[in-house]
């Protein structure tokens, strides 16, 4: 209908525009609207309802006008039954996605996302940012391109010596140190760089010397060569000592990333610590030196972003070190030399917007192609209802863990309380007390709360999560589209069971409940196309929570096992489980067997 109604515009009035065609309202005595005549009356000088009038009189049969200007299309059984046929096979990107393939398919993109730092455990918003990420990804992949899912990480910096000072002032051994224990000292590490002096200088000391030992490369016990001739031995550090819990301590961090990552089903194809890329960023900024795109101030190498209407940024701070600045520079040739990439998306929280346009404008004077391709995605906090701005320097964080096991603890409350209420209907003169600890939560129920909760959230705002509401069952939440799933799940088992495989002989007349499913279903190409031309995971949320509600009805008043039409109703069910599940898997979020 839209190609129709977009080649009689141009024919008419040489305007190239594309309708939108929609579900019709409930209360109008129509199945699609489009409200192209009114977007087209100022630019044509001529009333809504005459354009409309025009449109439907070349359209034909099947529409018919409404006022300020609508054209509300009326569609057959045939047409419903042709479009539900159409959702019999396995998706594919050429029949969901639409023109967007031409932009993504075939191309190579990298996104990154994540990015924690070793040396520091994972917050809430790691977990957030992990889980868009991927969500986005499988969206890219979805649409034909070929994703790398990069990780970047500071493995060397202040933070780092901050953590590896207090360690080492206080004693920790060797072999108990654990990511716990990382977690604990940065905060204390970070507390003494701020308030002694003498703190200060000392880690300082230990971070340059930090430089040189991930330069150098991971230590080894046996051979102590690398430790010997590598450059100067500080006078009050044991180098050898440094380099041990440094390389433990990167080690731990990464184990507990990677662990971490298998637990909310989240995989990366690539990771780059800072260290792997900090010579890369600070030879290009010693080029750009050379050729004016960064000034000499102070000792330090700097980007005057004044001149593009921003701020300066020092790239080499005066101990000539690369600063996080270079390091991104580094990343970004990096990636470059790496893949080749056509698009480079980088997801981030807000807080870095100033400083990510102050490095992508200096490397667009370096290498425009590079920042031309690369879009920079950004998101803001997350937080519990009431809990104050997180930091990790303060150690007021949601640790990523704890929201993992708030909810599944939630989940189980919820599992208890329906077997409470379940069993109580059926021995109403017998008190229940369920052993909510004992309750067994499915983890893809936990994974789907908290992941929908991230996702139905537009990119760019901040998020508020909500424990209760993430698991609720009725609510607009991941187990809820869940258990709608499962319980098509089921319609279609029963059916196999009974061996209902064809169609009677009888015409099926599609009623209201069934015709609305149909449009439902048969809206997700177009919700797919939008989603991945907007990076949105949070429209497909959207569509698969109006969905459920609108199987829901379904559900309650069209009756499908046993019923004369059973095998024709199930196909209705089965497209319904199909684009369920296709779109929570775009999600990151896995459909259990049973709820």
């Amino acid at each position: 209908m839209e190609e129709e109604i977009h080649y009689i515009v141009k024919n008419l009035y040489g305007v190239d525009v594309r309708p939108v065609i929609t579900a019709a309202p409930k209360n109008i005595d129509a199945d699609y609207s489009c409200n192209v005549a009114m977007t087209l009356a100022r630019e044509l000088h001529k009333s809504p309802m005459e354009i409309a009038s025009e449109i439907a009189k070349e359209y034909g049969d099947g529409v018919e006008i409404a006022p300020p200007g609508f054209l509300n299309f009326i569609s057959s059984d045939d047409n419903f039954k042709e479009k539900l046929a159409d959702f019999g096979g396995k998706f594919t990107k050429n029949i969901s996605c639409g023109d967007i393939n031409e932009e993504y398919d075939g191309k190579t993109v990298i996104c990154e996302f994540s990015d924690p730092n070793p040396f520091k455990v994972l917050h809430v918003g790691h977990l957030y940012t992990s889980i868009v990420g991927d969500s986005i990804s499988r969206m890219l992949e979805f649409a034909g391109a070929k994703v790398v899912r990069a990780n970047f990480g500071g493995d060397v910096g202040l933070h780092v010596a901050k953590t590896l000072w207090a360690v080492l002032n206080d004693d920790v051994a060797l072999d108990d140190l654990t990511i716990e224990i990382i977690a604990e000292k940065y905060v204390k590490g970070t507390n003494a760089y701020e308030e002694n002096e003498e703190a200060k200088k000392e880690i300082v000391r230990i971070n340059k010397a930090i430089y040189e030992i991930a330069l150098e490369g991971e230590y080894d016990s046996d051979d102590d060569e690398n430790l010997e001739d590598g450059g100067a031995v500080e006078e009050d550090l044991l180098r050898e000592k440094l380099a041990k819990y440094y390389w433990k301590g990167r080690e731990i961090s990464y184990k507990y990333f990677e662990d971490f990552y298998a637990k909310i089903g989240v995989k990366f194809d690539k990771y780059y610590p800072e260290s792997t890329v900090a010579m890369r960023g600070l030879a290009e900024v010693k080029n750009g030196l050379k050729d004016g795109v960064y000034e000499e101030s102070d000792g330090a190498i700097v980007y005057k972003g004044e001149k593009k209407d921003l701020h300066t940024r020092v790239f080499i701070n005066n101990a000539g070190l690369p600063t996080y600045e270079a390091k991104d520079v580094g990343l970004i040739f990096t990636k470059w030399d790496d893949y080749k990439f056509d698009k480079s998306i980088v997801i981030t929280g807000n807080d870095i917007i100033d400083y990510m346009k102050v490095v992508l404008s200096s490397v667009a004077e370096m290498k425009p192609e590079l920042t031309e391709r690369t879009l920079h995605l950004t998101h803001g906090n997350v937080r519990l209802p009431g809990n104050e701005k997180m930091s990790s320097r303060k150690g007021n964080f949601i640790k990523a863990v704890d929201v993992l096991e708030a909810v599944r603890n939630e989940c189980q409350l919820e599992a208890g309380m329906r077997m409470k209420e379940k069993m109580e209907r059926i021995r109403p003169d017998v008190t229940i007390d369920p052993d909510f600890s004992a309750m067994k939560v499915d983890r893809k129920v936990v994974m789907g709360a908290i992941k929908y909760a991230f996702l139905k959230y537009k990119v760019g705002g901040n998020i508020e999560f909500d424990v209760e509401s993430s698991v609720s069952m009725t609510g607009n939440s991941g187990p809820y589209l869940q258990y709608s799933a499962v319980r098509a799940q089921k319609i279609l088992a029963n059916m196999m069971k009974d061996g209902i495989t064809k169609a009677g002989d009888d015409e099926w007349v599609l009623d209201e409940h069934e015709k609305s499913m149909i449009k439902k279903v048969v809206e997700y190409p177009n919700i797919l196309s939008e989603a991945v031309a907007e990076l949105a995971p949070s429209k497909i949320c959207t569509y698969l929570y109006e969905l459920a509600q609108e199987f829901s009805r379904f559900y309650e008043n069209v009756k499908v096992a046993g019923s004369h039409f059973e095998y024709e109703r199930g196909q209705i069910v089965l497209a319904y489980l199909k684009v369920m599940t296709h779109g929570l898997n775009l999600l990151g979020i896995e459909v259990p067997e049973k709820m």
